[in-house]
């Protein structure tokens, strides 16, 4: 397979990382029964208490955080089917229509686990009209607008959305055979059980469908205003060929416009950066960033260079997949966590750099910890009670918590996030600065775009 393909599995592994981690992260009916009674009680008395609103937002949050993530997937996806569109079959035949396959289902997967945590989320509310104008409010603490809900709720009912819905199905059956064979595939095996569950789960059915287009108009005409807001943030994935609509927030960068942090950044950058350097990066743009308190909202731990590694006696473990000199950064992010080259890690807009001020004894320590955490899946949910998957700050968490002198030891204090304990990248500045066992060493698009260097 020439570049094009491997740059196409690579594409279809990374998505397929990342619907994995979805699908360990989607609630369950079961697990949201506190808010099933909230928003009962909500609707009788005719208003929600405060330890009820916070609930209920929190369920709001987490919804949208992943559906944000299946979006970007199945957007990634529809390129995948572009390229091998454009690759010769006759010359790469059964490779191509392999690789077709697992887009498909990849892809498949994704619009249909957002299909059915929206039809969750629409079920909750439809009914109730507290709950309704409840998740329509706009909520600035995560950058969430005004009639969020009545987007989704919209989307849903969307003759569209169905119809692409039941050419997938059709695509499907025609397919069945090419499909269940992956089966077989080590990189797809988890994922067919997921389809197979997805499939049976999707209800299709015509008179379902109209049933909710038919609440939505009902409720439609019910409102009292209507927004002028019209940009959609939070689209519902589509199944088409078609350019989906733009993912990052509007207004706040021109189309086409590059990172803040160039080639000459990163060269000014590698030669001072040490192993155990904590990276907190921001992208201006992201829609993440609407779910995520402060003006910082990801970090990375930096683990050196080859040569740095080696003087430290660090060894990378066993299943990191990547060579020596390509890896500077061990980094969380939705495909799970993994050794990342300094070049994917640092295009972002913006930077600051946290350095440990510990002797290198306990730096190993430190980064000799945090490495036994490659190769595990994201963890959607933040929550650090948890250990089997990870988010950003919680690689940075588990890798310092509790290095250090007996008496002078390096603690971390969780907090409530999306009623989940955890430590926010803004709570990992405050706590590691406040501790003193950190310094802020540089920073980068704060004060303009310069890096600065800090004594």
């Amino acid at each position: 397979m020439n570049s094009g393909g491997e740059c196409v599995s690579v594409a279809i592994m990374r998505s397929a990382y990342f619907v994995r981690s979805v699908a360990a992260s989607m609630p369950l009916e079961s697990d949201i029964q506190p808010e099933l009674m909230d928003a009962a009680a909500a609707q009788g008395r005719g208003y929600f208490l405060p330890d009820e609103d916070e609930r209920l937002r929190d369920v709001f949050v987490r919804y949208l955080s992943l559906r944000q993530t299946l979006v970007e997937v199945v957007i990634e996806m529809q390129g995948v089917m572009d390229r091998l569109d454009r690759m010769n079959e006759d010359v790469q035949g059964e490779r191509v229509w392999g690789l077709r396959m697992r887009a498909f289902v990849v892809g498949f997967l994704a619009a249909a686990m957002l299909r059915r945590a929206a039809s969750f989320i629409v079920d909750l509310a439809a009914k109730r009209s507290v709950v309704r104008k409840k998740l329509d409010e706009p909520e600035p603490r995560y950058g969430i607008p005004a009639k969020s809900f009545a987007m989704i709720y919209k989307s849903l009912g969307s003759h569209r959305s169905m119809w692409r819905f039941s050419s997938a199905l059709r695509f499907y059956k025609l397919n069945h055979e090419d499909i269940g064979a992956l089966v077989e595939d080590p990189l797809m095996k988890d994922l067919m059980l997921l389809f197979d569950r997805e499939i049976n789960a999707i209800n299709f059915s015509r008179r379902g469908h109209f049933s909710r287009k038919i609440l939505y108009r009902l409720y439609s005409l019910k409102r009292r205003h209507v927004s002028g807001y019209k940009k959609v943030m939070f689209q519902l994935l589509k199944l088409s060929g078609r350019a989906v609509s733009e993912i990052k927030q509007p207004f706040v960068k021109a189309t086409g416009e590059g990172k803040r942090v160039d080639a000459n950044v990163l060269a000014s950058l590698r030669p001072i950066l040490r192993a155990g350097d904590v990276l907190i990066t921001r992208h201006d743009d992201a829609m993440s960033n609407l779910f995520l308190p402060g003006y910082w909202p990801h970090a990375a731990l930096y683990i050196g260079d080859a040569d740095e590694r080696g003087e430290l006696g660090l060894r990378l473990p066993d299943s990191a997949g990547i060579m020596e000199g390509d890896c500077h950064f061990l980094e969380a992010k939705k495909d799970g966590v993994f050794l990342r080259p300094i070049e994917e890690t640092l295009n972002v807009d913006a930077f600051m750099v946290l350095r440990p001020q510990l002797e290198a004894a306990y730096l190993i320590e430190a980064l000799s910890r945090g490495l036994t955490h490659e190769g595990k899946l994201y963890d959607f949910m933040f929550d650090f009670r948890l250990s089997d998957r990870m988010a950003c700050t919680e690689v940075v968490y588990r890798a310092y918590h509790g290095v250090g002198e007996v008496d002078n030891t390096i603690c971390f204090e969780l907090k409530r996030h999306s009623g989940r304990p955890c430590i926010s990248a803004e709570d990992l500045i405050e706590q590691a600065l406040g501790s003193g066992h950190f310094k802020k060493f540089a920073d980068f698009g704060v004060d303009g775009d310069r890096l600065r260097i800090f004594p």
